[in-house]
């Protein structure tokens, strides 16, 4: 059964496991959380906090303990009746049903630019494809790169997980994917459909990413999608690229259906980086070293990353044009759905 905790006084100590212990946690903004008070850390450590700066919403919110922030009490118990809404009381029940609506844009490309390196926010592209433009985001504090929501598609409940270029260009990383995986594992744990929404460069390099376990954390996403049950749909809006694409629920993980808008590159890398390694030797023997990338990068892209060649080798089900993509994918869940039924 769905389990969800408010916080609107102070969890300390052991007793602050019991909220984490459950499925989402919400806090008011006068709540706080810790195992260690403000005292117990003074005289250990000699540093002088507030019960707010050690374990307040400001915390939380940008950790992953708490899923949701609230302004009062009562504002936190409405919160927690939308989350219920999308959920069923029991595991083995069906989703609960709400009145279909319209989706939020007639076309959820509109704030999406070809120029690969614009930012935009993925939540405008939901919200094209939600009823009503209507998103429940989930932990939206934390790890920023990603976004995980509840939203409604012909008022039935489907979790999101996007890629979220406005930070970090959509990159990967370990906190990414610490809240990927636990949010998919919990849609599937109650038969919640997923949208997966690609748009990413890849995994985040460097050694501090290294050092903080980013093979295990990313690994721990692979698994949560590769062992859901529940149906599963992505669409690559802008590229996909490297460990990242097989990663975002791709076919080898077991999508039930992957679109991919025309725009969309799709690949091991982007186009610079790898010829900068295809054609390291006569980069370095051109008198215009700047202008050689530039052609070869147009040529690569145009070989290996356009979408019709991952369709061609079966990575991609369908090229869908960005206005039809609540159409394709409201189909794809009802099939699936009849399916499973």
């Amino acid at each position: 059964m769905p389990q969800i905790s408010i916080i609107s006084g102070l969890s300390a100590g052991g007793g602050a496991y019991s909220p984490a212990l459950t499925d989402w946690v919400v806090m008011t903004k006068d709540a706080s959380m810790f195992l260690t008070g403000p005292a117990v850390v003074k005289d250990a450590l000699g540093e002088d906090v507030t019960a707010a700066e050690l374990g307040g919403h400001r915390v939380h919110e940008r950790n992953g303990v708490a899923h949701f922030v609230a302004p009062s009490d009562a504002d936190a118990a409405l919160l927690a009746r939308d989350l219920l809404g999308f959920l069923p009381s029991h595991r083995d029940l069906p989703l609960p049903l709400a009145e279909p609506r319209p989706a939020g844009a007639a076309d959820p490309s509109v704030h999406v630019s070809d120029n690969p390196r614009q930012v935009y926010d993925v939540r405008s592209v939901i919200a094209g494809i939600a009823d009503g433009g209507d998103l429940l985001e989930v932990a939206p504090g934390w790890a920023r790169n990603l976004v995980t929501a509840f939203i409604r598609i012909e008022g039935r409940p489907v979790g999101v997980v996007a890629n979220q270029p406005r930070y970090l260009g959509g990159v990967l990383d370990t906190s990414s994917s610490e809240k990927g995986a636990r949010f998919v594992s919990q849609c599937d744990a109650f038969g919640v459909p997923l949208l997966v929404l690609v748009d990413t460069p890849g995994f985040m390099p460097g050694s501090s990413q290294e050092a903080a376990g980013v093979i295990r954390l990313g690994a721990t996403f692979v698994h949560a999608f590769a062992r859901a049950t529940v149906p599963r749909v992505t669409v690559i809006l802008r590229k996909a690229f490297g460990g990242a694409f097989i990663t975002m629920n791709s076919k080898d993980l077991g999508a039930d259906y992957v679109f991919a808008w025309p725009q969309a590159e799709i690949g091991v890398m982007g186009a610079k980086p790898a010829v900068g390694i295809i054609h390291r030797r006569e980069l370095a023997a051109a008198e215009d070293p700047d202008a050689a990338r530039e052609e070869l990068a147009v040529r690569y892209a145009e070989t290996h990353l356009r979408p019709q060649v991952a369709a061609a080798s079966g990575h991609i089900d369908e090229l869908i044009a960005p206005e039809q993509t609540r159409q394709r994918v409201a189909w794809a869940l009802r099939s699936l759905a009849r399916a499973g039924s």
